[in-house]
């Protein structure tokens, strides 16, 4: 059995049926659920993907993109996340990944497909090559595509004190006059998060630009005292 053909069984058994209209009702999903919760498909996924061993990088690219794009579940889309960031191929984190990466953030285009890449995936690939993906991150926060942009303000949330604060704040500008929500709320949590390592600069930062007060109030939420 092939690992696609594993990971769609492996999702249908664990399925409640019951609860894929919610699921689909709260994620606002055009795409149908089958009704799998988070804990159950991740111990079904690591099962499936430690008896489907990948041999090489390019095998694991096609597999991962193989589950995204013939996903008719929003699980299987999770799966393909989960594939993407199994432990087995780490080593297969590479520069190699970006177009892969770009693609399913592109079409994924929304926060529970794009926000595990963001800070995960594509953080993990800045923190590893800097000198190639800080340049690609500025580049992706002028991008015409609102979930490029989420990614690159977002791509730094788990560094904590390595961030890169010039470039945070570069890939947090050009969003600035978003009206979107996403990219508002996009631009609070990363610096929510940079304000648990660095708090007064983040209260200076907000203080000097014009952010919008969905964006102030996400940044300054755990500063009560502010």
């Amino acid at each position: 059995m092939s690992l696609g053909k594993a990971v769609r069984l492996a999702l249908q058994e664990a399925a409640e049926p019951g609860k894929a209209e919610a699921m689909r009702a709260y994620m606002k999903s055009a795409m149908p659920f089958l009704g799998v919760q988070a804990v159950p498909r991740r111990t079904a996924l690591r099962r499936v993907f430690a008896e489907h061993r990948l041999d090489s990088a390019p095998e694991w690219r096609r597999a991962v993109l193989t589950l995204w794009r013939d996903a008719e579940y929003r699980e299987e889309r999770y799966a393909a996340i989960e594939l993407s960031g199994y432990h087995l191929y780490r080593d297969f984190q590479t520069l190699y990944t970006v177009p892969m990466y770009e693609e399913m953030i592109v079409s994924g285009a929304w926060w529970d497909l794009v926000d595990e890449l963001a800070t995960h995936r594509v953080g993990g690939l800045l923190a590893t090559f800097p000198d190639s993906m800080r340049p690609l991150m500025l580049e992706w926060a002028h991008d015409g595509d609102l979930w490029k942009r989420r990614t690159s303000i977002l791509c730094q949330n788990r560094f904590k004190s390595r961030t890169d604060t010039a470039l945070l704040y570069a890939c947090i500008e050009p969003s600035l006059s978003d009206n979107d929500f996403f990219a508002r709320k996009a631009i609070g949590w990363a610096l929510r998060e940079y304000a648990k390592t660095n708090p007064g600069e983040v209260v200076r930062y907000v203080k000097a630009k014009g952010i919008s007060g969905l964006s102030r109030r996400e940044a300054l939420k755990n500063l009560p005292l502010i």
